[in-house]
């Protein structure tokens, strides 16, 4: 298992904590801050998901003028495992 402890930049969220498992896939995910329903939500469906797709699938999403987003940190987050 590895575990990452990421402090976001430019978003509403603070901190994502996320572990992934030694077959590359996250076991579990929580988002500090932001939009708590959307993040509880994204945060369930990531479960399970291979570590390296969900990083192909987040890069990059913005959140209305803001040059990264929830999901992009997530990505970068899960970058560092």
């Amino acid at each position: 298992m590895k575990t990452v402890n990421y402090k976001t930049k430019g978003t509403c969220s603070r901190e994502i904590n996320i572990t992934v498992n030694d077959n590359n896939k996250i076991e579990s995910v929580e988002v500090i801050g932001g939009c708590n329903g959307n993040l509880k939500g994204i945060s369930s469906i990531l479960i399970g998901m291979d570590k390296d797709e969900v990083i192909k699938k987040f890069s990059g999403i913005t959140c209305g003028s803001r040059p990264t987003s929830c999901p992009d940190q997530i990505a970068k987050a899960l970058s560092q495992i």
